[in-house]
């Protein structure tokens, strides 16, 4: 008994050590490399170049007081549609005290110049009638006096002017108004701030900002490298990062002719006109991307561009074609073929293969049991 299991056990270790060794020269045997199969496509092959930028209204209108004072009313807020000429806000006019007292002594010196006047006119009077004095000198007289009520009533409005901001005979500028119809984008001040009208010294202070949203245009900037591709009238496709799944259509209308130097690239300014799309609004600000075509051919004969080789010098490209029947290195054969537009995956093919034509794509490589990855072209 003890022999039969001794030479069990030995029998044992044998076949375990064959199994070993047949193990290890399995794992050690290299085994042939397998590659994906690629086979060319009709599809659309688009070049295009992004650029980055923001939506904007084409007409934005600053709205500014010609006086300066304090705001005593505001009429209109943020988002609210407006119209020309419709008031804004009203302004209390703060007088200049030095402006305020010349003003008040010019109203004076009138007064006694109509004083004057009038006692001179009243005195010669009498004596006209007579005839003691001629008519022609009486005129003089006459005219004096209507000089002297013309002045008061001058001084009287200018006093109104600087002391109220309106005189008798218009309504002044206390009252701001829109000079454009749209809507109101900002307000940026409240009642009871100080404002400063605008002059030759002084921007002066925003009342409101005034936009048409209904004329939008994107804003964006383009790299040096790429604007000499860029032309006028061109289609552009917005994505706006705020508004998912959605695009709009534009068409490019300015390039700047000067570009600026921004970190250290030279960028060139582009605009494009929005074309309106019904039920989707925008808002100013909103940070988009464009995409203006370059190239585009619809509807050709396309492979992916990572199974194409291109030579060194870059005039001649080929692929890899599977033959029929033949196995390992010997079933590809390389096959020359003229190219046109890439967009960086797709490649658009000429000449040299067909629809049918099955090309060596990536390699598979086995990642674990039954899984296997593809790792790029040869």
């Amino acid at each position: 008994m003890k022999k039969i299991l001794k030479y069990i056990l030995l029998i044992g270790l044998v076949l375990l050590f064959v199994w070993t060794m047949w193990f290890l020269y399995q794992k050690s045997a290299s085994r042939p490399d397998e590659f994906n199969i690629e086979k060319p496509k009709i599809s659309n092959v688009i070049k295009k170049t992004v650029a980055n930028g923001k939506v904007v209204p084409r007409k934005e209108v600053l709205i500014k007081p010609v006086v300066s004072g304090i705001i005593s009313e505001m009429y209109v807020e943020a988002g609210q549609q407006v119209k020309k000429d419709q008031p804004l806000a009203k302004i209390r006019i703060v007088p200049d005290m030095m402006s305020l007292s010349s003003a008040e002594q010019r109203v004076n010196a009138a007064n006694i110049g109509v004083a004057n006047a009038k006692l001179t006119y009243d005195r010669n009077k009498p004596l006209a009638d007579k005839g003691v004095i001629s008519a022609t000198e009486m005129q003089g007289y006459d005219v004096a006096y209507q000089n002297a009520q013309q002045e008061l009533a001058a001084a009287g409005e200018a006093l109104k002017v600087v002391r109220d901001g309106i005189s008798n005979k218009s309504a002044g500028n206390t009252v701001v108004r829109s000079t454009i119809d749209g809507m109101i984008l900002d307000v940026p001040v409240k009642e009871g701030n100080s404002v400063i009208e605008r002059n030759n010294f002084n921007e002066g202070t925003t009342i409101a900002a005034v936009a048409d949203m209904g004329d939008l245009i994107f804003q964006g900037k383009v790299d040096e490298s790429e604007v000499g591709k860029v032309k006028l009238g061109m289609p552009v496709v917005l994505t706006v990062g705020a508004i998912e799944k959605t695009t709009w259509d534009a068409e490019l209308e300015y390039i700047a002719p000067k570009g600026v130097e921004e970190n250290g690239a030279i960028q060139f300014e582009i605009r494009a006109a929005l074309k309106p799309k019904d039920g989707e609004k925008l808002r100013s600000g909103y940070s988009a991307n464009a995409d203006i075509v370059l190239e585009r051919r619809d509807s050709v004969l396309t492979v992916p561009e990572s199974v194409v080789t291109f030579n060194t010098k870059g005039d001649s490209a080929f692929v890899l074609v599977k033959k029929p029947g033949a196995e390992g290195d010997a079933a590809w054969e390389k096959t020359y073929i003229r190219t046109g537009l890439s967009d960086g995956i797709n490649l658009q093919v000429l000449e040299g293969i067909d629809a049918t034509t099955e090309l060596k794509g990536g390699k598979k490589e086995a990642i674990g049991p039954g899984a296997e990855m593809s790792v790029g072209s040869e």
